[in-house]
């Protein structure tokens, strides 16, 4: 599998269903019907894929929108959402997070308080974990995934590290300079739980 293969494995399954679990079962499924290296190879690209989108421009977007609330987990898990989008939407993200205020999902959660997103939350955690259990579904092996992850040179990363200059959506003025179309959107303390 490469990239494109990831891709398009992605949005076949956003073709079929929009409901994450469903997505999750459908990918599981064709996951563990495929053949163990293209399991490992998904999982590989997933976090080379996620890789791009984990900076510290982008937690602070992602705090922007979460209200000034982003903890570690929630920046994990919703670059998982943000590649659940597919790959369009992921590229405009990662070229600059501030086109996040053009990706629809987002618009629609920036029409009402965070209290009222429930089932549009956007994170998507289980994505990180669909080819381990699809290896394991296969080869009958718990966490079997990892050995040949290791053995192609690769480690599974379980939570963000930012690269890029670290900054704070708590300052206003780079807030308006870094994020200006989505601090519009979304502004710190007026979300409501």
């Amino acid at each position: 599998m490469d990239a494109d293969e990831f891709w398009l494995f992605l949005q076949r399954s956003r073709e079929v269903t929009s409901d994450p679990d469903e997505r999750l079962r459908w990918l599981a499924l064709h996951l563990a019907r495929s053949p163990l290296s293209r399991i490992v190879d998904f999982q590989i690209l997933l976090n080379q894929i996620r890789r791009r989108s984990d900076t510290y421009d982008m937690w602070e977007a992602a705090n922007l929108i979460f209200g000034g609330h982003c903890s570690t987990d929630s920046f994990w898990y919703l670059q998982a959402w943000l590649i659940g989008l597919g790959r369009d939407t992921f590229d405009l993200a990662v070229a600059d997070p501030d086109n996040l205020a053009d990706v629809p999902e987002v618009r629609r959660l920036a029409e009402r308080p965070m209290r009222e997103w429930a089932d549009e939350w956007p994170e998507w955690e289980a994505l990180s974990y669909v080819a381990a259990g699809a290896f394991e579904e296969a080869a009958g092996e718990e966490e079997g995934i990892y050995d040949p992850m290791a053995g192609r040179g690769q480690r599974n990363q379980s939570a963000p590290r930012p690269t890029g200059l670290s900054w704070s959506s708590r300052n206003l003025t780079e807030v308006d300079r870094r994020l200006p179309r989505l601090s519009r959107m979304f502004s710190l303390g007026a979300s409501e739980l």
